[in-house]
């Protein structure tokens, strides 16, 4: 039940037979020709940045368009910027030694030592055999869900510790098989806005906003305005599945799972020193403007701590379940960004793109921000490579209309959660697509939710973000 990888990449689409892989990369070279022909123009972003432009349309084309790996797009297109003399090197390899890349890694240790003692396994099979109903079962299962994304930092690695609980769960309500299957990783996916480390995507988007404007959005400040859009989304979304994949009578079906998840008694030593450390990281993690230890020093501390006995794991057991190719595309990607934002290309970007709108309501702007990055799953299917095309320009775009940039930033990175609509928009959706000997849903099912929930989740960003993040601090 415990042997999962952790990865935050989907996977990627079959490639077409019917095209060459060539062939693919020629709109891509077209987009980054024209890009680069944009120095030309007069009041253009210049030759730096246009070189930089043409560079990024490049890289954007080929993670759209072409079966190549996301981080080696990644890190061919900042070598390229690196030899051009766009970027100083300097600037390039100090990204990797971001504290957020370190806490990256000090969560993933922590998640490993937590699953290896047996507690998740133990809370993640304990809530259902609370539930009498099919709302009760959706809603105590959504709790979990969100209560795992505070530890677990990887969407993937949360779905696949689902996968047991669910096929146990299908094999005792049978009927019921399909609403699971599509409630499991819907709500992985919208939980994962409650932490910063729930998703690599948050990882990218605090790290450009922080070199963009020299502050970040923080461990804490996440959780407090990213945590309720993840206990409100989940459980709407809950809903949402029951009526499209149940009848009224499988609603009011009752029924009693103790025997299928039966007590496991008493915590064992393990468990107990397990919930103890990762207790204290997150209380630590949560008082930093007291102590003043950096979350990365704190998580570091942790992972130390989780690797000494009675914790099951080794360094070298914890560091092999670190997803190295997301640490190498989420510091690749920041040198981008600030390639980006340094060349004023993504001002200039920002500039051209908010002429249809100009003279706009700020509001206006932002709902436009909301929509086009929750519509962004369908063209960009990584969550981190989407961040990484929307941040860059939505900062000039927000601060030319006035918003603050990171409102505008954390709303576009919790828009750009959503990737329900098709089974290769996120790897859990395409986990609990094809578990064997377990019917779950199909192609046009998904379409089905998305239909429904996608607008729902624009109007609930949006809500956020005019209406409940400025009570919080975070005004538009």
């Amino acid at each position: 039940m415990t042997a999962y990888t952790y990865t935050t990449s989907p996977p990627r689409k079959p490639a077409n037979p019917e095209k060459p892989k060539s062939r693919k990369a020629i709109p891509a070279a077209v987009a980054a020709a024209a890009a680069l022909s944009t120095a030309l123009l007069p009041g253009g972003p210049g030759w730096q940045g246009a070189v930089v432009l043409a560079v990024f349309t490049a890289a954007v084309g080929a993670w759209v368009l072409t079966p190549l790996d996301d981080t080696w797009i990644a890190l061919v297109a900042v070598a390229v910027l690196a030899v051009a003399g766009v970027l100083a090197p300097a600037d390039l390899f100090a990204t990797l030694g971001a504290d957020l890349v370190w806490l990256l890694i000090a969560a993933f240790v922590l998640a490993a030592g937590l699953t290896g003692s047996g507690l998740v396994d133990r809370f993640v099979a304990v809530v259902p055999a609370r539930a009498r109903s099919v709302r009760g079962l959706a809603h105590l299962s959504t709790v979990a869900l969100v209560v795992s994304s505070l530890v677990v930092p990887s969407t993937s690695g949360r779905a696949a510790l689902a996968v047991p609980v669910f096929t146990a769960l299908a094999s005792a309500l049978p009927r019921m098989a399909k609403a699971l299957s599509v409630l499991f990783p819907t709500v992985v996916l919208l939980s994962a806005v409650s932490t910063l480390i729930g998703a690599g995507a948050h990882l990218v988007a605090d790290q450009l906003l922080r070199e963009a404007t020299g502050d970040g959005i923080g461990f804490l400040r996440w959780l407090v305005l990213g945590l309720p859009l993840a206990v409100v989304s989940s459980h709407l979304a809950a809903e949402i599945v029951l009526r499209l994949f149940t009848t009224r009578e499988d609603r009011r079906e009752r029924f009693d799972l103790r025997e299928r998840f039966p007590p496991r008694g008493p915590w064992t030593q393990t468990e107990r020193f397990a919930a103890v450390t990762i207790g204290a990281v997150l209380v630590l993690w949560c008082t930093e403007p007291w102590h003043g230890l950096p979350p990365a020093l704190v998580g570091l501390v942790g992972a130390l701590a989780m690797c000494v006995p009675p914790h099951r794991v080794t360094t070298g057991t914890a560091l092999k379940t670190v997803p190295w190719s997301l640490l190498l595309f989420t510091a690749a990607t920041a040198a981008l960004g600030g390639a980006l934002v340094g060349s004023g290309a993504a001002a200039w970007v920002a500039d051209v793109a908010l002429s249809p709108v100009r003279g706009a309501p700020a509001w206006v702007v932002l709902l436009v921000v909301i929509v086009v990055s929750t519509a962004a799953h369908l063209a960009v299917q990584s969550r981190s490579a989407r961040s990484s095309v929307l941040v860059p320009v939505v900062i000039p775009l927000a601060a030319a209309t006035g918003l603050s940039p990171a409102a505008a930033v954390f709303a576009s990175t919790a828009a750009a959660g959503f990737c329900h609509t098709l089974t290769a928009s996120a790897k859990p959706v395409a986990l609990f697509s094809g578990i064997d000997g377990v019917p779950t849903y199909s192609s046009r099912d998904l379409l089905r939710l998305s239909s429904v929930l996608a607008p729902l989740h624009v109007v609930v960003v949006t809500v956020f973000a005019l209406l409940v993040w400025p009570c919080l601090g975070l005004v538009p």
